[in-house]
């Protein structure tokens, strides 16, 4: 599959990472299984990982942590 962003690279499997900002809480979520471009780096999670990031999220702002940082795990 072409990158949708620089439509040059092609995607495959691999990882990144992600900053999360709500309110006054930052979340950056680590070693995210995801498809990236070759080219550009642009990365694309599944509607699964989305969810689970989603989660991840919604229980750092539950806990009134200003900033976390975490590794990915399903």
């Amino acid at each position: 599959m072409r990158c949708v962003i620089c439509r040059r690279g092609v995607m495959a499997p691999g990882e990144s990472s992600i900053l999360i900002e709500r309110g006054s809480t930052t979340v950056v979520v680590k070693a995210i299984p995801a498809e990236v471009c070759g080219d550009c780096g642009e990365a694309v999670f599944s509607e699964s990982v989305s969810d689970r990031l989603f989660e991840l999220a919604e229980q750092a702002i539950a806990r009134g942590a200003e900033v976390e940082i975490l590794r990915y795990a399903a």
